[in-house]
């Protein structure tokens, strides 16, 4: 091989280890930067004050209503005017004009408690949009983990592959100088360069994936996706997880479950909204008014002035307005009946599907723990390999297989501490306890 090829892997090499000291994206930072700047997690918010708006008293029915109105009018007429004496008066351009102001205050003193039962209804809305908000940040963080994970694990993956390399750049020259001095032939040589290039192929798909999957993390994130960083590659697992304890904690904590109890909570307040139309309603209004007119000469009075309040008080009972109430309560009974169906659907999923992530998870440690065994296994194999190697007790082909079944068994460790940790999270969220974590 070319002196220039050896110079550009060597380059290559050390970009990568000079990257590796630029800035690291911890887990923690990674998810503030989330919930701060994940488009998702903002549309949310967005609803939850929405949602909170609506509950205010001022959208409650509860405060009265208070308007102001005034006017002017200006009229000029021509009037003829006849009396029952026979005596006529002819006026041109006879004026008229007023003026009017006043102030009107409504209250509803009671509406069969429908403004009551409304008012709440608004107040669970917002629960409920606290839910969703909280089911979108908690599917936003398994994403984001899912995604930092898996630049871990391509991280670990590049730096075994740079490890590969040395060994097959060694392995080469070992077979260059051993074929100058007739103790390997051309076609050790020809193997050993084979082998590495193949390894440095997969070394430059391995950083382009990684590059790319950056990009995916910093989307997630809300910024410019080709800023460079490093993650965090250590895990760390929760230890004493019990499956009835979590299935517990589904059945109370799980943000499906809440949604389904609030929305059986507003099926309930529609009953009564709609009971409310059965009763009587009592409304109070009051005015204040002013009024000022000034008459043409044809007019009996010059000049007309009115101030002071008026009060009024009113009763209006739906006696009987041909069945739509009663419908209303009707259907109000039946969304009832199918929230509570919906909601045991819902726990009776949830518990299939904690029980599944459970056996994943159970699965998933076990995978880990032999894989850890498989890569030290592989790791003594392939140093005893390497000793051989030095006193010429192998052929190239031995070594070469060595070689690889470590990289796989460092590639297959590397998947299953990342996926485990993947489970645990699912696990989690679905028990209700993700964001009390160990990321």
């Amino acid at each position: 091989m070319k002196l220039n090829k050896y110079i550009f892997l060597i380059v290559i090499v050390l970009v990568t280890e000079v990257h590796a000291q630029d800035s690291l994206l911890s887990k923690r930072e990674a998810v503030d930067m989330a919930l701060e700047n994940n488009y998702d997690i903002k549309i949310a918010e967005g609803t939850v004050e929405q949602a909170q708006n609506n509950a205010s008293i001022y959208n409650s029915g509860y405060l009265p209503s208070l308007a102001a109105n005034g006017g002017a009018n200006y009229n000029v007429n021509d009037n003829l005017v006849e009396y029952q004496d026979g005596s006529s008066q002819d006026v041109k351009g006879a004026q008229t004009y007023s003026f009017s102001g006043g102030v009107a205050l409504n209250y509803t003193v009671f509406n069969g408690l429908g403004r009551k039962y409304n008012f709440e209804r608004l107040k669970e809305n917002y629960n409920l949009s606290e839910l969703q908000a909280r089911q979108v940040i908690e599917i936003s963080v398994l994403n984001l983990f899912a995604v930092y994970y898996q630049v871990a694990r391509l991280t670990q993956n590049v730096n075994s592959q740079i490890e590969t390399i040395e060994i097959s750049k060694r392995r080469l020259l070992r077979a260059r100088y051993g074929y100058e001095y007739g103790q390997n032939t051309q076609l050790d040589v020809l193997n050993a360069e084979v082998d590495f290039n193949n390894d440095s192929i997969t070394f430059l798909n391995l950083k382009q994936e990684l590059e790319n999957v950056k990009r995916d993390i910093n989307v997630l994130l809300g910024r410019d996706v080709n800023v460079f960083f490093e993650v965090d590659t250590t895990i760390t697992y929760m230890e004493g997880l019990i499956p009835d304890e979590l299935m517990d904690h589904a059945m109370h904590n799980n943000v499906g479950v809440l949604q389904e109890e609030g929305l059986l909570k507003t099926a309930e307040y529609g009953i009564n909204i709609n009971k409310a139309d059965l009763i009587p309603r009592i409304g109070v209004s009051a005015a204040y008014n002013y009024n000022d007119r000034f008459n043409d000469p044809t007019s009996f009075f010059k000049h007309q002035t009115s101030l002071g309040p008026t009060i009024n008080a009113n009763l209006s009972w739906n006696i009987f307005d041909g069945g739509f109430t009663k419908v209303r309560i009707q259907n109000s009974k039946i969304a009832v009946e199918n929230q509570l169906i919906s909601m045991q659907q819902t726990k009776q999923v949830l518990q299939r599907n904690v029980n599944n992530a459970w056996g994943f998870y159970q699965n998933a440690r076990f995978v880990l723990e032999a894989e850890k065994k498989n890569l030290q296994t592989n790791q003594r194999n392939f140093e005893r390999t390497m000793e051989q190697q030095k006193l010429g007790q192998i052929t190239s082909i031995e070594f070469r297989q060595a070689q690889l079944n470590l990289l796989n068994a460092k590639l297959n460790f590397n998947q299953a501490k990342y996926s485990a940790k993947t489970a645990e999270l699912a696990l989690l969220q679905l028990s209700g306890d993700l964001m009390m974590a160990e990321f």
